[in-house]
């Protein structure tokens, strides 16, 4: 008696994860650098999944959404765009990030890896006053910041230092006194609300 095997092929389906990004200026820049082929407010997981390096710089962009599931980014520069906030949470192998020249209020670095993160600059971002993360220490050693932002464990409206850290910048000055905006490389007058002022120099 002969014994026949019969083969069932039966296909399958296999979706790939995606990931949103609702930023059109942000899925543009990766887009540019070959991570997305189309503006559809979603990219594949498994194109951005594996990136170590993002530079994403001067692009408009206003909204990270879908930088959390760049899991395996060291390396992210993201300067001289609109961003509000960052959230970096959960993008835990970060060696060096540069956010300067932005609108931010927060950020968000309690990702496990604070004291892996060597290189940390934020600096002209006017109304950012307190950075989370978890080792407070290492960051206000380490980090170049803003004179006016500090480091906490959870920033909130409710912490004390929002009644202590609370004033605004009025305006910038260069040293002849004309008002301006901030530019790298040169020396400026920064002048608060409270009627402090500070002269600092960003380099870029």
């Amino acid at each position: 008696m002969k014994k026949i095997l019969l083969t069932l092929l039966i296909p399958i389906n296999i979706f790939g994860q995606y990931t949103n990004v609702p930023d059109a200026n942000f899925e543009l820049a990766l887009l540019n650098l070959g991570y997305d082929f189309v503006i559809d407010g979603v990219v594949e997981t498994s194109a951005i999944d594996t990136i170590t390096e993002l530079y994403i710089n001067n692009e408009n962009i206003a909204d990270l959404t879908g930088i959390e599931d760049f899991i395996a980014l060291k390396s992210l520069f993201c300067y001289n765009n609109n961003l509000s906030t960052i959230n970096l949470s959960n993008n835990t192998q970060l060696f060096e990030v540069t956010c300067s020249g932005n609108n931010l209020i927060s950020i968000d670095l309690r990702n496990g890896n604070n004291l892996g993160l060597w290189y940390f600059l934020s600096m002209n971002n006017p109304n950012l006053n307190c950075i989370d993360v978890e080792d407070i220490s290492y960051c206000e050693d380490n980090w170049s910041v803003d004179s006016w932002t500090y480091f906490s464990n959870n920033c909130n409206p409710t912490s004390i230092y929002s009644t202590v850290e609370n004033k605004k910048l009025i305006k910038i000055m260069d040293i002849h006194g004309r008002l301006t905006k901030t530019m790298p490389n040169t020396p400026l007058i920064y002048i608060y609300s409270d009627g402090s002022i500070k002269k600092r120099i960003f380099i870029q």
